[in-house]
């Protein structure tokens, strides 16, 4: 049931790419074309690229794509104007607000989608990396991993920190597996979120340019999903097992919907999780 769940993840963000690069009509010519040059370099050098390039297809996109989206018009250089080289970002620490508990359980059903991506997400680096994160180090750390992370962001005010589909596809583009590389380049970012040019920089990518790189990323976790799918040997001649899946993918794609309270819902893939669960354990296995 994971192998559909990553399937989900992948088409679900489909809609965003196409939208990012200008191909739901409505953004002129000069998007998906700054778009369509971002994505012909991404499989260009991945395919052609020798040595360090090789590793490195979408920093590379990204350059090629910023300076066709300058040309074209697409960059707004505004926020370079007036900085200071180096700037501390706006923490929040804990003590100097107070604690909204109505709030906290307002969000908490969020953790449900977070948990569904987390498990779809490495079970994909599993499969990328020929290994059995689920097992070694074991989901209980991993999810252990990502609340504790969530939690310090939390109280510095940053956003939640979990699992991305994103980066799945990248460690499948480049094949650089190592944790300490991945650390590594946690500490360069953190270090660079200093940096007030780069943090304009990095704000001010044309969204071209990420349609025409998230094309490549999220077709990847869609196809991972299906490896998966295959390498698991999922008999889909069995009529139950064409029923979930085909249960699951019209609820995650197809934007179903469940309001929870006031600010939270189920929706997509952790809508399609939940409905896939209880069909997995409600139906009954063929004899």
């Amino acid at each position: 049931m994971v192998s559909y769940i990553i399937i989900i993840i992948g088409l679900g963000l489909a809609p965003i790419a196409i939208s990012s690069a200008g191909l739901s009509g409505g953004q002129g010519w000069e998007v998906p074309l700054v778009a369509t040059i971002t994505f012909a370099t991404v499989v260009g050098v991945s395919l052609l690229g020798k040595g360090f390039f090789k590793i490195v297809p979408f920093l590379i996109a990204v350059i090629v794509g910023y300076t066709f989206a300058s040309i074209f018009g697409l960059v707004d250089f505004d926020s370079f104007s007036n900085y200071t080289f180096v700037q501390a970002p706006n923490f929040t620490f804990i003590g100097t607000y107070a604690l909204n508990w109505s709030a906290v359980l307002m969000f908490l059903p969020i953790a449900f989608v977070t948990i569904a991506e987390h498990i779809g997400d490495h079970t994909v680096l599993g499969e990328i990396c020929e290994e059995d994160f689920l097992t070694d180090p074991g989901l209980d750390k991993t999810l252990l991993g990502d609340g504790i992370a969530t939690a310090i962001s939390g109280m510095l005010g940053g956003p939640a920190n979990t699992t991305y589909g994103e980066n799945t596809g990248v460690v499948a583009m480049t094949g650089i597996k190592t944790a300490w590389v991945t650390g590594m380049a946690a500490v360069f970012a953190i270090l660079l979120g200093f940096i007030t040019p780069v943090q304009a920089l990095m704000a001010d990518i044309p969204w071209a340019v990420l349609g025409g790189m998230t094309i490549v990323l999220y077709g990847l976790i869609a196809g991972n999903g299906v490896k998966v799918l295959v390498k698991s040997k999922v008999d889909l001649g069995n009529m139950r097992n064409l029923i979930i899946v085909a249960t699951m993918l019209v609820i995650g794609l197809g934007g179903a919907f469940i309001q929870i309270n006031d600010a939270v819902g189920l929706t997509g893939m952790s809508f399609a999780a939940i409905v896939g669960i209880v069909l997995n354990l409600i139906l009954p296995n063929e004899a």
